[in-house]
């Protein structure tokens, strides 16, 4: 953004917080309008939200009030949702509560990861953010009030959360993995006890087995789950580049009942 506001001309600041009075003074010579907040990870203060004329407006990759907080995208797809979304919010000194002015909703795919639904949901962003300054510009603006009992929330995600735990049914663990690409990747231990991110996986149905054990290393790599098992279709060993799961197989020498996670 700053790269194509600074191609047309337009004044940039890029502060990392905005409460100093200098920015703030910087951006009250403005003489804004509006303000479309977008990707800004820092709740905006009072002193902020009554600089512009009309409105403060926020960006935000869900249908609110499900998933307010900082990680909507991931959340859908953790919680399986079939229909996402990006809405355009008044901002308000709450949390992702504000009035929404335009929310445009997309389906989300079935194996797609987090990475490829925010490169969708920005394209729709942008959609979304047209309409809403348009809808300002020409006086037809209405906001809806947010339903607060149906809210739900969402938090900053860690390394940690990208861990898989084999426990967990295979349905569940696909969703974890498309959750967590690119970042911060669904990661699970070898049997030599180096890191494996899985890229892409897919459930199959398969008898019980411990949770974790390896069940195929011919031309797939399967791996049994607290319900099914998950077939690894792409992987990334710790220091490499991401490949087929029959790429690396070639190369593992791992076997069938050895022990994926923190356990092997």
């Amino acid at each position: 953004m700053a790269e194509l506001a600074e191609g047309a001309g337009l004044p940039t600041l890029q502060p990392e917080r905005l409460r100093d009075e200098e920015t703030l003074a910087w951006l009250r010579a403005r003489e804004a309008d509006v303000f479309l907040v977008a990707s800004y990870g820092e709740l905006l203060t009072e002193a902020v939200l009554e600089i512009p004329r009309l409105e403060c407006l926020n960006v935000h990759p869900s249908l609110l009030p499900r998933h307010r907080g900082a990680t909507p995208i991931p959340a859908s797809i953790l919680a399986g949702d079939e229909i996402t979304g990006v809405s355009i919010q008044r901002m308000v000194l709450e949390l992702d509560a504000g009035d929404v002015l335009v929310a445009m909703e997309t389906s989300l795919e079935p194996t797609e990861n987090a990475g490829e639904l925010a490169a969708r949901l920005a394209e729709l962003s942008g959609e979304a953010s047209v309409a809403a300054l348009r809808a300002l510009d020409e006086g037809t603006a209405e906001f809806v009030p947010q339903d607060g009992e149906r809210a739900t929330f969402c938090k900053k995600l860690t390394k940690e959360h990208g861990r898989i735990d084999w426990r967990h049914a295979a349905v569940e663990l696909d969703r974890h993995v498309r959750a967590m690409t690119p970042w911060p990747g669904a990661t699970t231990s070898l049997p030599g006890g180096q890191d494996l991110t899985v890229l892409r996986a897919l459930p199959v149905e398969r008898d019980a087995a411990e949770p974790g054990t390896i069940l195929a290393v011919g031309k797939q790599l399967e791996v049994a789950t607290g319900e099914g098992a998950l077939r690894l279709v792409e992987v990334k060993p710790a220091g490499k580049r991401g490949m087929a799961a029959a790429d690396f197989l070639r190369g593992a020498r791992l076997e069938v009942g050895q022990l994926l996670g923190e356990a092997s």
